[in-house]
Parts: structure tokens; C-alpha cells; sequence
């Protein structure tokens, strides 16, 4: 894997487990997944800063129900 990529990874991987500090939850596959897709698709939009990645992360999905598969996708919250 190249230096970029990883350093990429890194950020949203960062990103995620920042959204798990902040609601202080235990981890959770399925919410971990869903995390992961949205670091991603913000990834894609631009966003190049963990804080401000964990920030949009935090106020979109709040706590652990809202990364459920019936949960509203950041495009419609946008």
C-alpha cells in the first residue's frame, strides 16, 4: 500500500474511533462499517482533516442507533 493511502486510512480510521470516544460506546461492526462508508463519501467530497471529519461525523450520526441501516444518509441530512 503506498504512503498516501495509508496516511488516507489513517485520517478516516482516526475520524471514526473519535466518533466512538465522543458517545462512548463499545465497538460495534455494524456501526463501524456504516462509519467507515461515511468517512469515506467525506473523504470523496474533500475533507481532509480528522477534526473536521470527526466533527461531521459526530453531528450527523448521533449515537449508535443513527448508524443503522434505517438511518437517513448524509446526503439527505445534508
Amino acid at each position: 500500500m503506498s504512503k498516501c493511502i495509508e496516511n488516507d486510512h489513517l485520517l478516516m480510521s482516526k475520524a471514526v474511533r473519535q466518533w466512538y470516544r465522543y458517545y462512548e460506546v463499545e465497538w460495534d461492526d455494524q456501526a463501524s462499517s456504516f462509519l467507515c462508508d461515511a468517512a469515506i463519501e467525506l473523504y470523496n467530497e474533500g475533507c481532509r482533516s480528522v477534526e473536521e471529519m470527526a466533527t461531521v461525523l459526530i453531528g450527523t450520526y448521533v449515537g449508535l442507533a443513527a448508524t443503522r441501516v434505517n438511518a437517513p444518509s448524509s446526503s439527505s441530512v445534508h
